[in-house]
């Protein structure tokens, strides 16, 4: 054992290759212009963990996020985030919060979406809106593409169920459960008809 690992514990990767070993699935090596990456699958789906770098110009911020592209049939979209100081900034513009009828969740949550019996129906089911919950920073939306940092359109169709949150995760028993937050929601998406058991074709 390496006198850096007695004194900051397992690295990353370490944590990663853990993770990936967990869940089945594969780490990747990361070169210069990128770090390593994890890719498990759920059923037909691929669900990738891998950090970006925003440069603020006098510093970097990392980001962790989870990525599993999906054939998105109804165009059905929605966010879920922690209620914050700035919630109430969102509301002022317009962002209308739907409640999902259960009080814990609706007090700590905000949660939005363009069909509001969809997104009641996706969050009915108890193990979801747990998994949620456990995440002590959570942004958790649907995209329609990679947006400016991913620099990628996907096809027709197809989305992405997206997790972002500031910092790098190195807690095996978090990632685990954000991975088991994406197998319940895609499941969950199939079962409302909002989503397709099927593979996208799209590699990240």
């Amino acid at each position: 054992m390496s006198f850096l690992r007695d004194i900051f514990g397992p690295s990353r990767q370490e944590i990663w290759q853990q993770f990936a070993a967990a869940v089945g699935g594969n780490y990747t090596e990361g070169g210069f212009w990128n770090a390593g990456k994890v890719e498990a699958g759920h059923g037909q789906w691929v669900i990738t963990l891998d950090t970006y770098t925003v440069s603020t110009g006098k510093s970097c911020v990392v980001f962790t996020r989870m990525r599993a592209p999906y054939v998105n049939p109804d165009a059905f979209r929605f966010t879920v985030y922690r209620k914050n100081i700035f919630s109430g900034i969102g509301k002022w513009f317009g962002m209308q919060d739907i409640t999902v009828g259960e009080p814990w969740f609706d007090e700590a949550f905000i949660v939005q979406g363009n069909d509001e019996n969809q997104v009641r129906r996706l969050l009915a089911v108890p193990k979801l809106r747990y998994l949620i919950r456990a995440q002590p920073d959570i942004r958790f939306t649907v995209k329609d593409d990679e947006g400016f940092w991913g620099g990628r359109n996907f096809p027709p169709n197809v989305d992405e169920l997206y997790f972002e949150t500031s910092g790098v995760i190195t807690d095996v028993n978090r990632l685990r459960q954000l991975y088991d937050l994406f197998s319940e929601t895609l499941d969950g998406l199939c079962e409302i008809g909002s989503a397709y058991d099927k593979n996208p074709g799209l590699r990240l």
